[in-house]
């Protein structure tokens, strides 16, 4: 009886410690696991299930997403001890900010070959001119989104949005730079001056504007413009091409003042863990055939001049989502306003409490 109690004994030993080599511990599959999950945090709208599940199946990876609605709070969740985020979507002027407070990795431009073929305009930005930290993503403009069944004349000028005729039926962008950027263009001025009187008579203006306003509205003026409960949109051009499918009356101008160019960067943070698979996901993003599709679903312009090809042709001769290329040169980048950002804070609070 003893023997066989010891041959027993032996065997189990034996499969134990031979399921040991075999099978890592809890702590090494946690380890594996976390290895090919990237943690994504991006704009609300700007994820296709699709693409991230092409990407998962390619490279045998995760993606666990998250979002955001501004560049403010992008900021302060990052800064107040949001961790495990792999990559993220500043805008353009986010880039700076977020570079300078020690937030981003510098790219692997081997990991991210497609960096190469970057429409000419998005090339050496003052935001981050070597792509050291950023690759843009989706691009575009700020103009004016108008229901030309209503306005009639198609309108040139940032003036329009303080025409006493469209009261109650003009929106303007629930973003104090946009806002202060149309005024300021208006008034002849750069939208990121820093002079604290030229930011002080732009407030006025605004003040007397206030009235005709039906909203400040960043996420829905796309659907208030298609349903016709306003006829003047201040806007970011892809929502409005946007609502010329549901309302083929709306048309989209960058008045004769100019307009903002933006753009919506790739980036890599600083903490990743998995910053191989990072860049590799960066890549792919940016690929001519992934950002084709997305342009198309998203109606923005896409960075990859390659993808153009891809890109239905009715998309590309938009001109709210394609910016024509005589345009460019009256197009403005918001940039980092420093200190002067309280003025702009306490201005803005200002004509929110009229």
């Amino acid at each position: 009886m003893m023997k066989v109690q010891i041959v027993l004994l032996s065997v189990f030993s034996f499969i134990a410690l031979a399921a040991c080599d075999r099978a890592p511990d809890a702590g090494t599959q946690a380890q594996g696991a976390s290895a090919h999950t990237l943690h994504y945090l991006t704009w609300s709208d700007y994820v296709s299930p699709e693409l991230i599940r092409e990407f998962e199946r390619a490279h045998g990876a995760k993606v666990i997403v998250d979002t955001f609605g501004s560049n403010e709070e992008l900021l302060a969740k990052l800064q107040g001890g949001g961790s495990g985020y792999d990559v993220t979507v500043p805008s353009d002027f986010m880039v700076s900010i977020m570079a300078a407070q020690g937030l981003l990795a510098e790219l692997d431009a081997a990991a991210v070959p497609n960096l190469a073929s970057l429409e000419a305009q998005l090339q050496h930005l003052a935001f981050d001119p070597s792509h050291r930290y950023s690759v843009p993503y989706l691009w575009g403009t700020v103009g004016i989104g108008y229901d030309s069944d209503v306005v009639t004349s198609p309108p040139d000028s940032w003036a329009v949005l303080w025409d006493d005729r469209y009261r109650g039926r003009i929106s303007m962008l629930n973003d104090q730079r946009e806002v202060f950027g149309a005024v300021l263009r208006l008034m002849g001025q750069s939208m990121n001056t820093t002079d604290p009187l030229v930011i002080e008579a732009a407030k006025q203006k605004l003040i007397a504007q206030k009235p005709l306003v039906k909203t400040y509205a960043s996420d829905n003026y796309a659907q208030l413009l298609a349903s016709g409960d306003v006829v003047l949109a201040q806007g970011w051009g892809g929502p409005v091409a946007r609502a010329m499918a549901d309302r083929p009356s709306i048309r989209y101008v960058v008045p004769k003042e100019g307009g903002t160019i933006w753009a919506d960067c790739l980036v890599v943070l600083r903490s990743s863990t998995r910053k191989a698979l990072a860049m590799t996901f960066v890549n792919y993003l940016i690929d001519a055939r992934v950002a084709a599709a997305t342009s198309e679903r998203l109606l923005f312009a896409v960075s990859n001049r390659e993808a153009r090809a891809f890109v239905k042709q009715d998309v590309l001769e938009n001109s709210a989502i394609y910016p024509p290329v005589e345009l460019i040169p009256r197009l403005e980048w918001m940039t980092d306003v420093g200190k002067a950002m309280r003025l702009y804070d306490r201005a803005w609070t200002e004509l929110k409490m009229q």
